[in-house]
């Protein structure tokens, strides 16, 4: 969940004793972070953990069950648009791939197992096996972004990438057959969102942004939690997870494709409210916005323990003063862990250089391309 947004400029000037052999070499890129795009994803992050903090107390509150719809109908797709709009210059090439490696797939083994290993105590089931083809909790994200990486190279030769990633989408849901190695039905039901931040430009962004978006994106924002509120116990809300299909959810099979339009629908609306209303400039928190896979991957542990420790046995927290609290608790939290110093002790297992694995034939990419 990081990215760059690359501008070429002139290389700096050369001293006499490398001018002779670097002379005529091609100008090399200075990755130039985009203030918008890591305001985005830092306030992304915040709605997820908050989210996960809501969890425990969706029961006893028909309020914050809404709150939990609304949100859940547009964090990870924000994500996950992000994240194709970041994948445009995938080409497959070595230095790509490592980077797909290196920032993907390792982060995706090394948490899989620690969350497996974590449960195994926090549930107290000692014989959960660690299994890289089921991603337990987070980890579907990586297994996910590895998959829809892969493919990006492809959906540049769809003559209609997103109504075909549409119906590949509706089709996942009339399945419970595709079963849950890699999450392959969250991976295809999310597909849509990765296709259309490949399709997606600067200029859209810069749409979303204009003032009267703004002010647009306010009544749109209060309407759709007004309809999460009325929704609650008419809907399943398990549809914005995208990991099941209709047969799982109890419902009808055509249930499944037009559900999955819906939700991209909605999801899109709400995205497109969600950016409008992220500062373009740079902030407090922009700087944070380049560890948010550290927030991500993280907050997790903090989350099981919480209800593994019975911080949500008191009454009290499941009030409006412990909702609140928990909101707050679950900000402050997942904000320190994309600080600097965290990403400084963690960057050996999230962005490993691995150069003892790779030849230096081709170079990869500066760190933090391979996933936004």
């Amino acid at each position: 969940m990081s990215d760059t947004v690359t501008t070429a400029r002139p290389a700096a000037e050369e001293t006499g004793a490398s001018r002779g052999t670097e002379q005529g070499a091609a100008a090399r890129p200075v990755r130039q972070r985009d203030a918008f795009f890591d305001n985005a994803k830092y306030l992304a992050i915040v709605l997820v953990a908050v989210g996960h903090a809501w969890e425990p107390l969706r029961p006893d509150s028909r309020a914050v069950t809404a709150l939990y719809m609304l949100v859940y109908a547009f964090h990870m797709p924000a994500f996950i648009i992000v994240s194709g709009y970041f994948s445009r210059t995938f080409d497959g090439s070595p230095g790509r791939l490592k980077r797909l490696v290196t920032g993907v797939a390792v982060p995706y083994v090394v948490f899989e197992t620690a969350y497996t290993l974590f449960t195994r105590w926090t549930s107290q089931d000692p014989d959960r096996p660690v299994s890289l083809l089921d991603p337990l909790y987070l980890t579907w994200f990586l297994a996910a972004l590895f998959v829809w990486r892969l493919t990006t190279p492809l959906w540049r030769h769809v003559r209609w990438p997103l109504p075909t990633a549409l119906v590949i989408a509706m089709l996942a849901t009339l399945s419970p057959s595709i079963g849950h190695d890699l999450d392959l039905q969250r991976t295809l039901q999310f597909l849509p969102y990765f296709v259309s931040g490949l399709l997606l430009r600067p200029e859209h962004f810069r749409l979303v942004r204009r003032r009267k978006a703004r002010i647009l994106a306010v009544p749109v924002g209060v309407c759709a939690l007004g309809v999460a509120y009325w929704a609650v116990p008419r809907m399943n809300y398990a549809w914005f997870f995208h990991a099941d299909s209709a047969r799982e959810l109890a419902a009808p099979f055509w249930y499944g494709p037009v559900m999955t339009l819906a939700a991209f629908g909605c999801s899109a609306v709400l995205v497109a409210c969600f950016l409008a209303w992220v500062p373009g400039r740079r902030t407090w928190f922009t700087a944070l916005g380049a560890g948010t896979l550290y927030g991500y991957l993280l907050h997790g542990f903090v989350a099981q323990a919480a209800e593994y420790g019975g911080w949500y046995e008191p009454a009290w927290v499941h009030g409006p003063v412990g909702v609140l609290a928990a909101t707050l608790v679950a900000a402050v939290v997942v904000t320190a862990l994309c600080t600097p110093s965290v990403r400084r002790v963690f960057r050996c297992v999230t962005e490993p250089g691995m150069a003892w694995a790779f030849g230096t034939g081709n170079a990869a990419p500066p760190r933090g391309d391979a996933r936004a």
